[in-house]
């Protein structure tokens, strides 16, 4: 049935796009690590809304859209870079919840997932390679809107396994963490999130 293969295509693409590593998973790590396995799912959770938002638009063929990406381009990025770099630097020197503390989930979640959601979106060629891999699995051409719709719902569920993985894989090894080790965590997390911003800025001002 095509419903099928667009299903499990759209999740096969989902998983190349949220799998490979990059600051949303280091982030995802993190706070698992801090906050438990919800607080992780919860970011992967905004960072599978905006890719499924721009599977959505490569799968739809979304001539416009796509268009002012690729115009946009060095400006989406240059801002995104800033925000990686502020991002890892407030994270370098934030003092980390210990993990005995009482957390304050509900406020504390909503900002794990605009904060996701907002760094997936501000790498726009997330679009660009949805239409790579879409054309690679043989699914580049024309179909009906019914299974287009089919293939972006597949394209959230393969990313949300990824995260929902991610998040139980550190949860399971939470507890062998100490307070003390969050805090490095925390200046590794910011050293790795402000490295991504920085080659990010360097790569866009080099393109």
């Amino acid at each position: 049935m095509r419903e099928l293969d667009m299903l499990f295509g759209g999740i096969a693409a989902g998983l190349a796009i949220a799998v490979p590593v990059g600051p949303v998973n280091v982030w995802c790590v993190s706070r698992t690590l801090a906050a438990g396995w919800r607080s992780g799912l919860i970011c992967g959770l905004g960072a599978a809304t905006a890719d499924m938002l721009y599977g959505a638009v490569a799968g739809f063929s979304i001539s416009f859209v796509i268009q002012f990406l690729q115009r946009e381009l060095f400006w989406i990025r240059f801002f995104g870079a800033i925000l990686l770099v502020i991002i890892g630097v407030s994270y370098f020197f934030k003092r980390p919840q210990t993990l005995s503390a009482q957390k304050n989930g509900r406020s504390s979640m909503a900002s794990d997932l605009r904060l996701t959601f907002l760094l997936t979106l501000t790498n726009p060629t997330t679009v660009l390679s949805f239409i790579a891999i879409l054309a690679t699995l043989g699914m580049g051409q024309d179909r009906g809107r019914w299974l287009t719709l089919i293939l972006v719902a597949g394209i959230f569920c393969g990313s949300m396994l990824w995260w929902t993985v991610l998040a139980s894989v550190v949860d399971r090894f939470r507890d062998r963490f100490t307070d003390r080790s969050l805090v490095w965590m925390n200046r590794i997390a910011g050293i790795a999130i402000g490295g991504f911003g920085i080659v990010a800025f360097l790569l866009n001002h080099r393109a």
